[in-house]
C-alpha cells in the first residue's frame, strides 16, 4: 500500500490508427474491452488479419517501456524452453513494445481459452498446475540472470550475463533446471499428477541466460469483465456468473527494485554480488495494530452503515485478537529467492479444454522468494467460498510443484508460515475500500478474510498438505 489507482475502464479508448500502422496485424474491425484489470487494461481486437489481445500498460508502476521489453524478451525465452506463454508480437521495426501518446502498447496473439478455478480442476490437474509453476521456476532459473539471487549469501557473483540460471538453494544444494523437467510418479500407487516438459530451444542454442526484468510492483490482481463474461485474453470463465476469488494481491518488499544509473535500467536488490536478502522484515504486529484502529474509525464514520461494514467490523476486531495471541510468531526474512512469475493465480492462466495454454500477465516478474509464490497460489486457487482450502487438491499441487522445482518439503514449511504471517497482516481489500473509496474489490473480501481466520484455526493441517 498504497497502490496505483486506475480510472474508469472506458476513459481510454486505444489509438488504434497509430497503434496499428507499427504493426503488419491489418486494420481495425473492432476493439472490445475483454477484463477489467485493477491495474491494467485490455482488448479484444479484431482486424482484416486475425484477433488479437492488446494490452495497454497503464499502471505507472509497471509501465515502463524498457521493463516492459525486458519482459518480452523473457516471455519469448520461456516460450522457446516449450514454456506455455504467449510472446507479444513485434512491430514493423521488430520492437515489441509501442509508444504512442506517452502510453505503452504490446500486441499478443489472441488466445482462446478459458479461466479454470481450483474447483473446476480435479486432483490429478492440480498436480499437473503445482508441476506447471515448478516448470516455471526451473526455467526462470535457466533462462534469467543468477547474481547474488540467494539470500542465505550463496550465488552467482559474475555478473547478470554469465552462465545459466544457477543458484544455490537451501543447504547449499544447487537447483539447476534440466532439459526435462518432470512431475512423475510420487508415492507407491499414486496416479502421475504432472509432466512437465522443457524443450530445448533458442535460449539453449544462444547460450545465453537472458536480461536482467525489473521486478515490478505493484501485483496486477484481474477479475472477470461481468458485462461480457470473458476473461483475458478472451478466456471466458466456466460455470457461467459465479464468484470467484482471483486473488488476495500483496505488496511486494521495500526497496525491492534498485536502479541501475549506469545501464539506465532497473535491476532487482540484491543482485550486485552483496547477496543481500531481497525480502524485507515480516509485517510489524505493531504497525498492523495502528491500521486496524485507523480502518475501524473508517468503518465508524461511514453511514449509512451496511453490510460491508459489519463484516469488516468483525473481521478486524477478530483479526486484532488473533494478532494478539500470535504476536510472538512473527517470522523472520529467509527463504531460497529466485526469479517467479510474481502473480500467478486463475485469471493469469488459460486453459485449452484440460491443458493449460498460456500463462499471462507477467508484468511482476521479477526475484522474490519461490516456494512463497507457490504458496501464494494456492491459497488463491483453492480458496472456497466459505474461506477455506480444498486441502486434498493444495497436496496434489505442493507435491507436483517440490518435484518440478526441486522444492525441498523445509522450503515450503517456511513459505507456508511467512504466508500466513502475511495473509493474517494484510487489509489492502479494506484500504481499497474505506481510504480510496475503490470497491472493485470488496466481493473478495469475505472468503479471503475468513481464509486469515481459518488457516490460523487449522495451521499445522495447512502446513501438513504442503510438506507431505
Amino acid at each position: 500500500m498504497p497502490r496505483s489507482s486506475v480510472p474508469p475502464f472506458a476513459s481510454h479508448a486505444p489509438p488504434l490508427g497509430a497503434l496499428l500502422r507499427q504493426y503488419a496485424a491489418g486494420s481495425a474491425l473492432t476493439c472490445e474491452p475483454v477484463d477489467q484489470g485493477l491495474l491494467n487494461r485490455g482488448y479484444r481486437l479484431a482486424t482484416t488479419r486475425g484477433h488479437y489481445f492488446l494490452k495497454h500498460h497503464f499502471d505507472p508502476e509497471t509501465a515502463d517501456p524498457a521493463a516492459i521489453a525486458r519482459q518480452h524478451r523473457a516471455t519469448q525465452r520461456l516460450a522457446d524452453l516449450g514454456v506455455p506463454v504467449a510472446p507479444p508480437l513485434p512491430g514493423r521495426d521488430g520492437r515489441t513494445v509501442a509508444v504512442v501518446g506517452g502510453h505503452a502498447y504490446a500486441l499478443h496473439p489472441w488466445i482462446d481459452g478459458r479461466h479454470r478455478h481450483g474447483g473446476q480442476l480435479s486432483t490429478v490437474q492440480c498436480g499437473r498446475l503445482g508441476a506447471l509453476l515448478g516448470v516455471v521456476h526451473a526455467s526462470l532459473e535457466r533462462v534469467m540472470p543468477t547474481r547474488g539471487r540467494a539470500s542465505d549469501g550463496h550465488g552467482d557473483e559474475n555478473g547478470a550475463g554469465e552462465g545459466h540460471g544457477r543458484a544455490e538453494g537451501v543447504g547449499g544444494r544447487e537447483r539447476g533446471a534440466p532439459q526435462r523437467v518432470t512431475a512423475g510418479r510420487g508415492r507407491a500407487g499414486e496416479q502421475d499428477a504432472a509432466d512437465g516438459f522443457v524443450r530445448r530451444g533458442q535460449a539453449d542454442r544462444d547460450g545465453g541466460p537472458g536480461v536482467p526484468i525489473a521486478v515490478v510492483h505493484p501485483r496486477d490482481a484481474t477479475r472477470q469483465d461481468g458485462s461480457t463474461g470473458r476473461g483475458r485474453a478472451g478466456a471466458s470463465v466456466e460455470g457461467g456468473t459465479r464468484a470467484l476469488t482471483p486473488g488476495i494481491p500483496v505488496e511486494p518488499p521495500p526497496g525491492a527494485r534498485r536502479a541501475d544509473h549506469s545501464t539506465g535500467e532497473q535491476e532487482p536488490a540484491g543482485t550486485d554480488g552483496t547477496a543481500e536478502p531481497l525480502q524485507a522484515p515480516s509485517a510489524d504486529p505493531a504497525d498492523t495494530f495502528a491500521l486496524i484502529d485507523d480502518l475501524l474509525a473508517h468503518v465508524r464514520r461511514h453511514r449509512p452503515t451496511d453490510a460491508f461494514d459489519e463484516l469488516a467490523r468483525h473481521r478486524l476486531l477478530e483479526r486484532r485478537a488473533l494478532l494478539e495471541q500470535h504476536a510472538d510468531r512473527r517470522p523472520p526474512p529467509g527463504g531460497s529467492v529466485g526469479w517467479v512469475h510474481g502473480d500467478f493465480h486463475p485469471f493469469n492462466l488459460l486453459y485449452k479444454g484440460d491443458a493449460p495454454a498460456a500463462i499471462v500477465d507477467w508484468d511482476r516478474l521479477g526475484v522474490q522468494p519461490r516456494a512463497e509464490e507457490a504458496v501464494r497460489a494456492a491459497a488463491i486457487f483453492f480458496v472456497r467460498p466459505a474461506g477455506t482450502l480444498d486441502l486434498p487438491k493444495a497436496r496434489a499441487y505442493a507435491r507436483a510443484y517440490r518435484r518440478a522445482a526441486g522444492a525441498t518439503p523445509s522450503e515450503l514449511a517456511a513459505a507456508v508460515h511467512r504466508v500466513w504471517w502475511e495473509r493474517l497482516n494484510d487489509f489492502w481489500m479494506l484500504r481499497w475500500h474505506y481510504e480510496r473509496g475503490d470497491t472493485r474489490a470488496d466481493s473478495q473480501f469475505p472468503a479471503a478474510s475468513a481464509l486469515a481466520v481459518w488457516w490460523t484455526r487449522e495451521y499445522d493441517v495447512v502446513c501438513e498438505a504442503f510438506v507431505d
